[in-house]
Parts: C-alpha cells; sequence; structure tokens
C-alpha cells in the first residue's frame, strides 16, 4: 500500500465525510493506483476536477500516487483562468453543449431558454447518456454522482441545487455562460434552433388574440411550434437576466 496526504477544496469538500472536509487527510492507495483511482475512492467525481497538484506540480489524472506524496485537488474556477496550468483533460471542460438525466428536465429547458443545446429524454439510461455524451462532445449534468464516476464520463457536472431556476443559476455560474448565452433561440421542447418566419406563415395557428397584437415570430422546424413575445417571455426575460447578471456567471 501507498499512503500519501490529499486536500480537497472548495465544493469538492461535499463529496467527503464531515471528518475529511477542509483539511489534509492521510489517504491509503493501491500500490501505483493512478491520482484519478485515489479521488474517486473517496467518493468525489473526476467530472468535478479542474486541477491536481501534486506536490505543488501540476499533474493529470493517470499520474501514480508515490509515497509521501502531498495531493491538493481544486474544483473548476469561476473567476481564475487556470488554462496554464491545467493537465487533466486533452479537452476543455466548459463546452457548452449539455446532456441532462432524468431527474433534470426543469433544467434542460431552462438552459434552451438561454440558447444552450441540451439534450434531455427521461426514459434515457445511464449507459445511454454516457454514451451519447461522449459521441456528441457533451457535458453531462446530473445528480448521481455514480453517473459521473463511470471510467467512459470524460465531461461532467454534478448538480447541487434542487429547484431547476437555482440549478441554472449554479451551472451558470460554475461553467461561466454568461458570455455564450442567446436567450429564446432554442425550442424548449425539442432543442432545435428557432428560424424567425412572418406573421402570414404561421396566422392560421395564432389565438385571435395574438394574431392582433404581435408581429414577430418564431418557429421550431422540427415540431413547429410557434413562439412570440408574450407575457411569459417577459416573466422568464426578467427571471434569466438576473441568472446571467449574477456574480461569477461569466458575464
Amino acid at each position: 500500500m501507498t499512503t500519501a496526504n490529499f486536500r480537497f477544496y472548495e465544493e469538492l469538500n461535499d463529496f467527503l465525510p464531515r471528518e475529511r472536509r477542509r483539511c489534509e487527510f492521510e489517504l491509503r492507495c493501491a500500490e501505483n493506483a493512478t491520482v484519478k483511482n485515489a479521488i474517486e475512492s473517496v467518493g468525489v467525481p473526476h467530472t468535478e476536477v479542474e486541477l491536481i497538484l501534486a506536490n505543488g506540480e501540476s499533474v493529470d489524472f493517470a499520474y501514480r500516487v508515490a509515497q509521501g506524496d502531498r495531493i491538493s485537488v481544486y474544483p473548476m474556477f469561476e473567476r481564475f483562468d487556470i488554462a496554464p496550468l491545467l493537465r487533466v483533460r486533452d479537452q476543455p471542460l466548459r463546452e457548452p453543449r449539455f446532456i441532462c438525466d432524468g431527474q433534470l428536465g426543469g433544467l434542460a429547458r431552462r438552459l434552451r431558454m438561454l440558447g444552450f443545446d441540451t439534450v434531455y429524454d427521461n426514459a434515457s439510461a445511464d449507459a445511454d447518456i454516457r454514451r451519447q455524451a461522449l459521441a456528441e462532445a457533451r457535458t453531462i449534468l446530473t445528480r448521481d454522482r455514480q453517473l459521473l464516476i463511470c471510467r467512459d464520463v470524460t465531461h461532467g457536472c454534478y448538480v447541487h441545487a434542487l429547484a431547476p431556476m437555482e440549478q441554472l443559476r449554479e451551472v451558470v455560474a460554475r461553467l461561466q455562460l454568461s458570455r455564450c448565452a442567446q436567450p429564446f433561440s432554442r425550442c424548449l421542447c425539442c432543442n432545435a434552433p428557432l428560424e424567425t418566419v412572418t406573421k402570414a406563415e404561421v396566422l392560421a395557428g395564432l389565438p385571435p388574440a395574438v394574431a392582433a397584437s404581435r408581429e414577430h415570430f418564431k418557429r421550431c422546424p422540427d415540431c413547429r411550434r410557434v413562439y412570440w413575445q408574450g407575457d411569459h417571455y417577459r416573466r422568464m426575460s426578467a427571471a434569466l437576466s438576473g441568472v446571467l447578471d449574477a456574480p461569477g456567471s461569466g458575464g
């Protein structure tokens, strides 16, 4: 066995038992264990990690833990660019294309409101989610830490909040999504980019009050749902503005 000292920072502590939070602790690892194995052995999904320092040097997940090592493990940084140090992944973690698991339908809908390509199917099994995420370079969003610990998951984010709008606020802040948001540019139901259409093209299907008061419309090319700027649009615009303007959101 190999014994090393580990210290986890910020929200990574939420995954640890209370006695190991916010302090350095000894961890016994299998001989020749990778630092990725060691991190996940204490319950921290590797997808939550952005920087690992072994004795002060930046290392990747394949680093072999040695006797007496001092390992510092950091989550995604909201305010600082650590690209010169980052070595844990070949690809950036903050790719703004997502797939939500079955518990996060409300979050998926709200990410689509912000214009982010977000796949959601509450009938999808974990294996299907992992395969699609890998094939389409999507970040998995989930409240199931076991899903993130799977070997074939490279990009993922554990969502701590319970309410959909708070989940949105958390994801936007942690992944610094404000600058690339394009609100109301996607269909909320099927995720397709919306197309601008003329009033004449959709007039036959409009409620009389909308037909009399609105001139600008968008339509989903897949499900043919029509969107316009009504009361719901104004309420959601105000709510989303609060999310995008929040500290740490990247705006």
